[in-house]
């Protein structure tokens, strides 16, 4: 395939001598692993041929490949996250960590002097930390199908947009009015941090790879919240029918009152 095709592809990673798996677009192998995340759409990836969107070692493959081609590969780490270098894994006090330290525990990633490396292990109130990648030094299986090549601008910029922008695809409206293309925003977009800085990349990506388009305009449309439907008032309970008042009992006669003793 050219340099610069578009194409939609479905792979899963492992590392070759672990046969651990560390990335996957197929749901299925997913849950078979601990990578598992419901949270996370499993979909086809998209890549540009030659452009570095993947491994080297993968994007060399790539090129020589077509579509419906099966690709079961091996990758060296020269050419995937390159040989690990013993100079990058480092002695650091545990109480540099600060208010996290006693939390800190092998195998977790850390963020420390402006790099990242994940812990290897912790003694004596210290932290090693190793600041290759995790993969590095690993050769790597890529199983992959090459499932679509993009054609038309309407698919070119439908996946384009979905790759930079983490919103579902059907709630993003693309319009084409060449050389005009109008991008209609949902609501649950406007709030992603660093929107501005994405727009930017995707006219980038737009521009480069959609030649006929001239300008991009994004709409941010608002629409006016309806009120809850109020339930519809339950007819009233008749009043029951009060209890007659009794009549009131006639006052006795009051006894007369006992003639008195007379004194003698």
């Amino acid at each position: 395939m050219e340099k610069g095709s578009l194409i939609l592809i479905d792979y899963t990673a492992k590392v070759k001598d672990s046969d651990e798996i560390f990335e996957t677009t197929v749901e299925e192998n997913a849950k078979k692993s601990n990578l598992y995340d419901p949270s996370i759409k499993y979909e086809p990836r998209l890549v540009s041929i030659g452009e570095g969107w993947v491994l080297k070692g993968l994007d060399e493959i790539l090129t020589t490949a077509k579509l419906g081609d099966n690709l079961n590969v091996d990758i060296t780490p020269d050419k995937a996250f390159g040989m690990r270098d013993p100079n990058k894994v480092r002695m650091i006090p545990q109480r540099k960590f600060g208010d996290k330290a006693d939390e800190i525990k092998a195998g977790d990633v850390v963020d420390i002097d402006d790099r990242r490396g994940f812990v290897r292990f912790i003694g004596s109130g210290r932290v090693q930390v190793d600041f290759n990648h995790r993969l590095a030094g690993k050769t790597l299986n890529y199983n992959v199908n090459i499932l679509k090549v993009l054609k038309t601008d309407e698919e070119k910029a439908s996946s384009l947009v979905k790759r930079r922008l983490l919103v579902e695809g059907d709630k993003i409206s693309i319009t084409f009015n060449k050389p005009e293309l109008v991008i209609s925003l949902p609501e649950e977009a406007f709030l992603i941090d660093g929107l501005q800085v994405i727009k930017k990349a995707i006219s980038g990506d737009l521009f480069k790879f959609i030649p006929t388009v001239e300008s991009i305009k994004f709409l941010e449309i608002y629409n006016k919240s309806k009120p809850a439907s109020k339930a519809k008032d339950e007819p009233k309970a008749k009043d029951e029918p009060k209890a007659k008042d009794e009549p009131k009992a006639k006052d006795e006669p009051k006894a007369k009152d006992e003639p008195r003793t007379q004194k003698k």
